[in-house]
C-alpha cells in the first residue's frame, strides 16, 4: 500500500457521509419527481435575494432555507418588534426584546435549522444606489416588501439587468402573487403604468392576517422553486389574488409577452425608478412613522449615545441604536438611516432627526 492511500480513503468516506446526510435531510422533496436528485442539486447551488424581511420575507426565507437553497441574501431595513410576532414566523420575544434588525434575527434563526447554507444580511434600505451591489450576484428576485416605491424600483432593475423576480404581497385576509420573467412575460408596469395613488390599504389600516401572509408567501416560494429547478414552463402566467376570508379568487392573465408600450420593457426602457427621480421618503407599514434615508454618514453609537443621553432614554447595540423621548423614538442605523416613529409628518420627522442627529 503506498502512502497517502489511507488518507484518500478516509476522505472519499467524507464526502461519502456528506452526500448520504444531503440525500436524507431532502428527501421527501427528492422524491416529488419534478424536483428529483438533479433539481435537488441545483437548488444547492442556487442564489436568491428576498427584499423585505418582515411577514412575508419571512416566511419565504424559512420555506427557501428548509428547502436547501444553497445561498439567501436578505435585505431589509426594520427591525423586530412585539406587534410582529403574530405573523413574522423567524423571530421570537428575545429578538423583540433586542430590537434585533429583521435580516439579523432572520439570519440566525435560519442557521439554528440549516447551518448548512450561506445567509447573507444587510440591514439597510434598497435603493437605486446600493440595488446593483446588493442584487448583482443572485439569479432571481423575492419581493416581500411594503411599498410601491421599492416594487417599480425592482422592476426597473429587473428589466435592465434581465433577471427574473416575484411579486408578492398580504394584506387583511388577501394575498396576491405575480412572475416577472423580462422579455418572455408582461412587466409590472406593463400591468400597472404607475403606482397607485390616493390612499391604499396597509397592514397599518386593514391589519393582516398570518394566513394570508402564509399563502402570499407560499405561492412566491413555489414559483421561485419551479425556476430555480429548471422548471420554468410550469410558472404562472398570470396576477393571482386570493381572499381567504371571503373565499373571492381571481387570476389577471398576464402577456405572454411585454406590451409593446411600457415606458419600462419596451422600447424606450424608461427606468425612472432606478434613476432615483422624486424618490419619496416612505411611512412604513405597520407602525406610525416616518424613515430618514437621505442622510448617509458614519454614525459611532457610543458617541451619539452621550450626546442624546441628556434628552431622553439610549440603547444601543452593534446594529442600531434607540432614542426615546416621548412621544417619538428615534431608531438609528449605522449608516445614519434612521426611522422616527410617533408621526407620519414627514416634515416633523426631519425636523425631530436635524435636532437631535444634527442638520
Amino acid at each position: 500500500m503506498q502512502a497517502g492511500e489511507p488518507a484518500a480513503s478516509h476522505s472519499a468516506g467524507r464526502a461519502d457521509d456528506r452526500s448520504a446526510q444531503f440525500t436524507d435531510r431532502y428527501s421527501r422533496q427528492i422524491l416529488f419527481s419534478p424536483v428529483g436528485v438533479s433539481g435537488q442539486a441545483r437548488l444547492a447551488q442556487a442564489h436568491v435575494a428576498i427584499v423585505g424581511v418582515g411577514a412575508t420575507g419571512a416566511a419565504v426565507a424559512g420555506l427557501l432555507a428548509r428547502a436547501g437553497v444553497g445561498r439567501l441574501t436578505l435585505i431589509d431595513r426594520d427591525f423586530v418588534e412585539p406587534s410582529n410576532l403574530q405573523r413574522q414566523v423567524l423571530f421570537d420575544e428575545a429578538d423583540a426584546l433586542a430590537a434585533l434588525p429583521k435580516a439579523e434575527a432572520a439570519r440566525r434563526q435560519i442557521h439554528r435549522f440549516n447551518s448548512e447554507i450561506r445567509v447573507d444580511a444587510h440591514v439597510t434600505d434598497l435603493v437605486p444606489e446600493n440595488i446593483h451591489a446588493l442584487l448583482h450576484a443572485c439569479s432571481l428576485v423575492l419581493d416581500a416588501t411594503d411599498n410601491f416605491e421599492t416594487r417599480y424600483l425592482l422592476n426597473d432593475y429587473s428589466v435592465e439587468q434581465n433577471k427574473p423576480w416575484i411579486y408578492a404581497g398580504a394584506v387583511g385576509a388577501y394575498a396576491v402573487s405575480m412572475n416577472i420573467l423580462p422579455g418572455k412575460t408582461a412587466c409590472l408596469a406593463c400591468l400597472f403604468p404607475k403606482p397607485p395613488s390616493g390612499p391604499v390599504e396597509t397592514c397599518d389600516t386593514a391589519g393582516i392576517l398570518g394566513m394570508a401572509v402564509n399563502l402570499a408567501a407560499s405561492l412566491e416560494a413555489m414559483e421561485a422553486l419551479k425556476f430555480l429547478t429548471g422548471a420554468e414552463h410550469a410558472m404562472r402566467r398570470t396576477l393571482l389574488s386570493h381572499d381567504l376570508w371571503t373565499n373571492e379568487r381571481s387570476e389577471l392573465r398576464a402577456a405572454a409577452t411585454p406590451r409593446a408600450d411600457c415606458r419600462v420593457c419596451g422600447p424606450t426602457r424608461e427606468f425612472t425608478h432606478l434613476r432615483g427621480e422624486a424618490r419619496p421618503h416612505i411611512t412604513l407599514c405597520g407602525r406610525n412613522s416616518v424613515q430618514i434615508h437621505e442622510h448617509r454618514r458614519s454614525i459611532t453609537f457610543a458617541d451619539l449615545a452621550r450626546t442624546l443621553e441628556p434628552h431622553g432614554s439610549v440603547r444601543f447595540n452593534e446594529l442600531l441604536l434607540r432614542f426615546t423621548r416621548p412621544p417619538f423614538t428615534l431608531t438609528v442605523f449605522p449608516d445614519g438611516r434612521t426611522l422616527v416613529q410617533g408621526t407620519t409628518d414627514v416634515a416633523q420627522a426631519r425636523s425631530l432627526y436635524a435636532r437631535f442627529l444634527g442638520a
